[in-house]
């Protein structure tokens, strides 16, 4: 059965969120992250495109990511940490580009945290975790 646009648009996924592999609660989180941060970055300042893209590589790159997650890993529930362990300890058939192995996989075991929140429909939670990883990026960047 062919979905028409509308019903694909409805982001409601249908799948119980610990049935999803790592790596696919990797990938939709990395969207689901980086809209919240491109969000947050365009009501925060105007500036043009070129460096908004550069303040969004602040909070999403595999470096700052990694930073990010040392930051709040002791705020995460245990269910949080296991989640963030399978998609960390998930082998990618992918490879950093710009970033070390450990920090690429960090990156990926946050990705799927923020995946698996949004899969689980847990937006109050979801926020508070977006929350604090925009403020303990702004820790990172003081130090």
């Amino acid at each position: 059965m062919e979905e028409s646009i509308t019903n694909m648009a409805d982001f409601d996924i249908k799948v119980a969120p610990n049935q999803v592999s790592p790596l696919s609660l990797a990938y939709i989180g990395d969207a689901v992250y980086e809209l919240y941060i491109r969000s947050y970055i365009m009501h925060s300042v105007n500036m043009p495109v070129a460096k908004l893209h550069k303040a969004a590589t602040h909070y999403v790159s595999a470096r700052a990511q990694a930073a990010i997650f040392h930051s709040i890993m002791d705020k995460l529930t245990e269910e949080e940490t296991e989640v963030y362990k399978r998609g960390r300890n998930a082998h990618s058939y992918t490879s950093a580009k710009n970033a070390d192995i450990i920090d690429y996989r960090t990156a990926t075991g946050l990705e799927a945290l923020i995946g698996y929140t949004y899969i689980k429909k847990d937006t109050k939670r979801l926020e508070e975790l977006i929350s604090m990883c925009i403020e303990a990026a702004g820790k990172n960047d003081k130090q």
